[in-house]
């Protein structure tokens, strides 16, 4: 049965500030991207650059233009010290003494594939880099883009559980392009910024498991015909198969998820850093519902999540949809789970 003594999300934004970069001097934290030469790895590294909090940038790939990546982006006249580090003999030191890896690696979707069909290939590449982060950074928080979301966060963390370092408040599912494309999506329907809109998205990372709760919507979303309503919600929940289609067999998105995990990162960082109140969305180990991860508004801390902040009350509709993102939602997690314990 789903939880009912759920406390309301705190009115406190969603997104916090965190849509801008911290302009604090401080910068005592070394981030490495792991899948740094891919299409989401590059852009991603770019912003992450640019971050005032990241003391050292790490960058690890397979791809043997790796280091070049790494030489590119030296420099920028931003004080980051970047290294490269390509191939699997040069992981160890790519990953040693990481505050955060964030973890794109993968391979990206095509024009016809679900988030499943990536599973196999992802899922090793994921299991992989959670051994090496347990040896060389075992109290790193991990934020995991790499896709399936659903069932990588499971792998990562039970990786972590047989090397005897997991910290369910260090492992996150980075879901927060869903949470941008439901403001900028509002902020259009609404004629007003973007990021002045605070939306919770919850549940997972893959269709019918995104599920944006448009009734805590701040300020409220200018729909009243709940057919508009649907159509909002199932656009939030297909738009990465939008930027398939629309790049035409080019790839998914990459762009637009950089930028969503260069954000999640930098309020991770925030988290480290000890600022108050640093509030996103992300998908973690849970006991909220009946699915052991759930994605929803945390409070990020010098240990990763501090607190979780619930999902608050939900509507009818949104009742509906999480009633059926929750087997959807088990099924993908006891994947995950059985391909770590293999």
């Amino acid at each position: 049965m789903f939880s009912r003594t759920l406390k309301p999300v705190a009115t406190v934004a969603v997104q916090n500030g965190a849509k801008n970069f911290s302009t604090s001097s401080q910068k005592n934290f070394k981030v490495v991207v792991a899948g740094a030469s891919g299409g989401i790895g590059q852009p991603l590294a770019l912003l992450l650059k640019q971050n005032p909090l990241v003391t050292r940038l790490a960058l690890y790939d397979i791809a043997p233009v790796t280091p070049g990546v790494a030489v590119d982006l030296s420099h920028m006249d931003t004080p980051a010290k970047v290294t490269g580090h390509k191939g699997p003999e040069e992981l160890q030191a790519a990953i040693k003494d990481a505050d955060v890896v964030v973890i794109p690696a993968g391979v990206p979707r095509k024009p016809g594939m679900t988030r499943d069909d990536l599973f196999n290939t992802n899922a090793s590449i994921v299991r992989d880099l959670a051994a090496t982060v347990a040896q060389s950074a075992p109290k790193a928080i991990v934020a995991i883009i790499t896709n399936p979301v659903n069932s990588m966060v499971p792998i990562a963390s039970e990786v972590l559980k047989k090397a005897g370092v997991y910290d369910p408040k260090r492992v996150l599912g980075v879901t927060t392009l869903d949470v941008v494309r439901a403001a900028a999506f509002i902020g259009e329907i609404n004629g007003v910024d973007p990021r002045s809109v605070t939306i919770p998205v919850i549940g997972g990372h893959s269709g019918v498991t995104i599920i944006p709760l448009l009734s805590q919507s701040q300020p409220a979303v200018k729909l009243t015909d709940q057919a508009k309503i649907k159509a909002l919600t199932e656009r939030i929940q297909e738009a990465g198969t939008e930027v398939v289609k629309a790049k035409a067999g080019g790839g998914s998105a990459t762009l637009s998820m950089a930028y969503a995990g260069a954000r999640l990162t930098n309020s991770v960082l925030r988290g480290l850093k000890g600022e108050p109140n640093v509030v996103e969305c992300a998908y973690i180990k849970s006991d909220l519902t009946e699915a052991g991860y759930f994605a929803n508004p945390v409070v990020l801390g010098k240990g990763g999540v501090e607190k979780n902040l619930g999902y608050g009350k939900l509507n009818e509709f949104e009742q509906q949809l999480l009633k059926a993102a929750i087997p959807e939602l088990l099924k993908n997690i006891k994947t995950g789970e059985d391909f770590a314990k293999k």
